[in-house]
């Protein structure tokens, strides 16, 4: 496979990475001002020339995949026959040689916009509020400013928690409003923030209303439609490091101004803003999947604009429901692009938070579910 690029023609070079490597270097290549890509390169060109490289462990790889300059996936390949070791260990080697030469600046080398990431997939079910709610709720508690939006009409990610009444509010602007142009106020007032101490107030909401299921309708009416979430939000851009979206469980118009939204903008490095899919282990999940997928690459296309696929995140997963939920989870960990982020189980504490309107990280901080939240919040080049 080749595809042309500013760079010239490039192939793709498909091997396996762990999980903590690939965010090492996906962190570390963005501190650097770098696309990943790149780091890549520069890091297997380096590989060539080392001797006495040590083993470095590759437990638990998963497939992944990176463009490379014409001819040089045969050659890498080559290389590590030579050497006599496995594409995975000598990638393995490679990235963690050049992350060893590239230590963490004291900030980052490129200035770059805000994060934007939707938790997109219009099939519901399937754990787009509770992946959303818990990359947030673990990005405030780990440092971070962190604004999460209720795109979703059903106002799901809003009720779980605890802000309900906040949606049939009579008399109050809403996003829809901010977005359509009719707005008279700040859109700062639309926000409240979550006031557990372990986010230590970093943490903010923008409540679903009411009127959000008219959206479509009332984005038909308005000039350049898809700029209308960012028109909308672009005030409350300088106040936070990431802006997480919970998408709407539709295609349509509703759905092409979030993902024009988190587009890559101008000088914004690939994979930093982009698309989180939640999927379940079942067939359903896949042709949900395409469809969003077709929705996304019409989008790009006709607005000449890239929207970066960030990945999959396998839900309520368990094993004990049949060797057909082992292939299609198997299938999954097969793409290249995107990547499968995380395999998250079927487990009780995110029910029973969400029952409880509390967050996730409050409820059961020590929970799988948690951990799970964090260490998928570390796959965020925040």
């Amino acid at each position: 496979m080749s595809i042309p690029s500013p760079r010239g023609e490039r192939e793709k070079l498909i091997t396996a990475l762990t999980p903590q490597l690939r965010r090492h270097l996906k962190i570390r290549a963005f501190e650097h001002g770098m696309d990943i890509q790149d780091a890549a390169e520069v890091a297997i060109k380096a590989w060539y020339s080392a001797t006495n490289v040590p083993e470095v462990k590759t437990d638990g790889a998963r497939t992944w995949g990176t463009f490379l300059p014409a001819g040089e996936p045969d050659a890498f390949k080559a290389a590590c026959n030579e050497r006599d070791v496995t594409y995975v260990q000598g990638l393995a080697q490679a990235l963690t040689m050049w992350l060893d030469a590239h230590p963490s600046p004291t900030t980052p080398l490129t200035a770059q916009p805000v994060v934007r990431v939707i938790v997109a997939n219009q099939k519901g079910g399937v754990g787009k509020t509770f992946i959303s709610s818990g990359m947030a709720q673990a990005l405030a508690e780990a440092g971070h400013r962190v604004l999460i939006v209720d795109y979703d009409p059903q106002g799901h990610l809003t009720a779980e928690l605890g802000f309900e009444d906040l949606m049939y509010e009579d008399d109050v602007e809403t996003l829809l409003m901010h977005m359509d142009g009719t707005a008279k106020g700040d859109i700062h007032d639309l926000l409240v923030a979550l006031d557990q101490e372990r986010f230590g107030e970093r943490l903010h909401l923008l409540p679903a209303s009411d009127d959000a299921f008219l959206r479509d309708v009332a984005l038909s009416k308005v000039s350049f439609s898809e700029a209308a979430l960012e028109r909308a939000l672009e005030p409350l851009e300088s106040d936070y490091d990431v802006i997480i979206i919970d998408g709407p469980p539709s295609l349509g118009l509703n759905m092409d101004t979030a993902l024009y939204y988190v587009r890559r903008r101008e000088g914004e490095l690939s994979d930093r803003s982009g698309v989180i899919t939640p999927v379940w282990a079942n067939k359903a999940s896949h042709r949900a999947f395409r469809l969003l997928r077709s929705q996304m690459e019409d989008l790009c296309h006709k607005g000449r604009i890239t929207v970066d696929y960030l990945g999959l995140v396998i839900n309520a997963y368990d094993s004990r429901r049949g060797k057909l939920v082992k292939e299609n989870r198997d299938q999954w960990e097969r793409s290249t692009s995107p990547t499968v982020l995380a395999v998250i189980g079927d487990l009780k504490e995110g029910r029973e938070a969400a029952d409880g309107e509390i967050p996730l990280l409050e409820y059961a901080p020590d929970s799988e579910h948690a951990q799970a939240m964090r260490d998928l919040a570390k796959e965020l080049a925040v």
